[in-house]
């Protein structure tokens, strides 16, 4: 599963590409200076997924480099993306639950992503969501699946950041507002979806954020399904703090590892960023995720297939570093 999220404007031998990071099968632990602090991140054990499309990519793999490429991918904590399309109301509660019960086996936290909002993406690549009736219905239902335990939720990526373009910053603030407090009773980790440095301007963003309750969440995520260096993140999602509050947040670095040549849509010449890495320093920073899954296309251009479905070539071009 995953979006088109995040619009606006060294190669590795197959022997090295397997010791670019080290994981257990199912967990990675983040670690950071002072890790193990107050952070919902550092010093934690995130949730591997079994059956990404990474680590089903690695038994078709066509050679040494692809399976090690691919195995690389799916031993690394990636967010799980909850789609409607694929999850309706009637399975998405007993999924979340089932990925539950396996991340408790090794005390491991899951990271989902909710992506069902009415009117999602204004009818671009990721096009789809839910009526208006039943997205609370299905939102409850995600968090009865949860059921009280230690989870991270990703919520609505684009939905803010896009409603100025798509006049929808009432109703898509309205939703999210409703999903918080849903998904807070459950007392899970909630980043509101916060955009990029390269989208819109800081203040502008705090204002939509404000709008939506991040007041009521842990804070905001940057760069989701984005190309943006992690410096410039960084500082953006600072001066998103400042304005409000001291709010938190965690930047994706999934496919930030060349930074962005300005195309948000399956770019050419990208490559994975930093592993997931909790960071208990002091500042808002939570931490970096991989939001996006690397090697699922952003949706049919520059080549690639629809959004969400694996595209090998680009997984094993994100591995080599854009080669």
């Amino acid at each position: 599963m995953g979006t088109d999220s995040g619009r606006s404007s060294g190669w590795f031998g197959a022997a090295a590409i397997a010791v670019v990071v080290a994981v257990t099968s199912s967990t990675v632990i983040l670690t950071s200076p002072g890790a193990g602090g107050d952070g919902p991140i550092a010093g934690r054990t995130l949730y591997v997924d079994p059956d990404s499309s990474a680590s089903e990519a690695v038994a078709g793999a066509d050679d040494d480099e692809q399976r090690a490429a691919f195995q690389l991918l799916a031993d690394t904590p990636t967010a799980i993306w909850l789609l409607p399309e694929a999850l309706p109301v009637g399975e998405v509660g007993s999924y979340v639950a089932r990925v539950q019960d396996d991340a408790a086996v090794t005390g491991a936290v899951p990271v989902f992503v909710v992506y069902g909002i009415p009117s999602r993406d204004c009818g671009q690549f990721s096009a789809g969501g839910l009526d208006a009736q039943t997205y609370p219905d299905w939102v409850a239902e995600v968090a009865g699946g949860i059921r009280g335990r230690e989870t991270v939720i990703i919520l609505e990526p684009d939905a803010l950041a896009l409603s100025p373009e798509c006049a929808t910053e009432r109703q898509a603030a309205a939703f999210i507002r409703g999903a918080v407090d849903t998904l807070d009773a459950e007392g899970t980790t909630i980043y509101l979806d916060g955009g990029h440095s390269d989208w819109l301007p800081a203040d502008t963003m705090a204002a939509l954020l404000r709008d939506a309750g991040v007041d009521r969440v842990r804070g905001f995520v940057t760069n989701v399904s984005n190309y943006n260096a992690t410096d410039a993140e960084r500082a953006y999602g600072e001066r998103l703090s400042a304005l409000l509050g001291g709010a938190h947040f965690v930047i994706d670095t999934s496919r930030n590892g060349n930074g962005s040549n300005g195309e948000w849509c399956n770019p050419a010449g990208r490559a994975i960023g930093a592993t997931p890495t909790g960071v208990d320093d002091g500042s808002p920073l939570d931490g970096t995720l991989w939001v996006k899954n690397p090697g699922e296309s952003d949706g049919t251009c520059n080549g690639g297939p629809p959004a969400g479905d694996w595209w090998p070539e680009a997984a094993l071009s994100l591995v080599r570093g854009g080669r």
